[in-house]
């Protein structure tokens, strides 16, 4: 099965589970043929086709409840019931159980894209060095959440730059049309109790965000709250595509809330599953960091490290598995993650190439 092939199965294999939106399905497929790194991390349901074609001898390693969809961009800020501000993993539409090498080898390889767009500056190489002993030192040390307050100074410039300005983001929300129909009563139930105070009057608008998730409704609230704007975002969530190619039967449901409380984490206090549909609060800083908002100053090489170690955490809540994972981890050639993640470049970089010209 080719690019064109799996992607019609897979959205075939969508709408037999919730509505598509054919407008943002369209936006979607013209943002895959852009560059590489877009292209990634649209595509996971074909990641999970090469996988074990491209990395046979990864596909065995012990499996963990892994976010699936990682990438360099799936990183991003909230705030704890404490009003800290809070680094790691935001997004958890793909988790499913999964060799704990499959996190690892995706954001090598949207690091290696990104390296390739000129997007980061540091060796590939040295990258997925990084990445690979900030896991090793996660994991060996039980894992700890990015807090930044007292520490991870560094973390915190680099998450709330000038791009993340309040009144930028504010203005880019309420540019968006309202939605007039098609909101379901569930769903407008589950925003109105996420808001801080009942019958507060909000607007419904529907944005285009994401690429993975790209296609599927979405409804978000805008309201004006004692002197400032404040929003809340229900995203429509489906089985991970693992479960598609796979056809796994073991724990083939939404399991976001499930990764979301076993990792070694600070919690959102404004992020749940309700149903089938994810609720959370968007702020500018709570929201993902993309690779545009990154200052041009910074450490690449110690953000990678704090990625591999962000990894480690959300895999150590699969606590059944972590001897097996440190006995596999151990019994590895030197330079693996590089290897691999370079098998799984070109591929990936076979398909962009495919897809664009199509």
């Amino acid at each position: 099965m080719d690019i064109i092939k799996a992607t019609k199965a897979y959205e075939a294999w969508l709408r037999e589970r919730i509505p598509l939106l054919d407008a943002d399905l369209r936006l979607k497929h013209q943002r895959m043929a852009q560059s590489p790194f877009p292209f990634l991390r649209a595509t996971f349901y074909r990641w999970v086709q090469l996988w074990p074609q491209v990395c046979p001898e990864l596909a065995n390693a012990p499996a963990v409840l892994g976010v699936g969809d990682l990438h360099f961009e799936n990183f991003g800020t909230w705030r704890d019931s404490e009003g800290r501000l809070i680094w790691g993993v935001n997004d958890f539409d793909e988790v499913a159980p999964i060799p704990y090498a499959n996190d690892l080898v995706r954001l090598a390889v949207s690091a290696k894209l990104a390296i390739r767009e000129n997007h980061v500056s540091c060796d590939p190489t040295d990258a997925c060095d990084a990445i690979l002993a900030g896991y090793r030192e996660g994991f060996g040390k039980g894992g700890a959440p990015f807090v930044l307050a007292e520490q991870h100074g560094w973390l915190r410039d680099l998450a709330t730059g000038e791009l993340r300005d309040p009144a930028v983001y504010w203005q880019k929300f309420n540019q968006l049309p309202t939605v007039r129909a098609g909101f379901p009563t569930a769903v407008k139930t589950a925003l109105n109790q996420a808001l801080p105070e009942v019958r507060l009057p909000f607007r419904v608008v529907h944005r285009q965000a994401g690429l993975g998730s790209l296609g599927r409704r979405r409804f978000t609230t805008l309201a004006e709250w004692r002197g400032g704007w404040i929003a809340r975002e229900a995203k429509e969530l489906v089985s991970s595509a693992w479960h598609w190619e796979t056809k796994s039967r073991g724990g083939t449901g939404i399991l976001y809330q499930r990764a979301i409380g076993q990792a070694v984490r600070v919690p959102d206090p404004f992020v749940g599953v309700n149903g089938q549909w994810l609720i959370r609060r968007l702020a500018p800083d709570c929201s993902r960091i993309e690779l545009g908002s990154l200052p041009k100053t910074r450490d690449e090489l110690k953000l990678l490290h704090a990625m591999g170690w962000e990894t480690a955490n959300i895999h150590l809540g699969t606590k059944a598995a972590v001897g097996r994972v440190l006995k596999d981890l151990n019994q590895r050639p030197g330079k693996w993650l590089h290897r691999a993640a370079e098998a799984m470049a070109k591929a990936t970089l076979e398909d962009w190439k495919s897809w664009a010209k199509a």
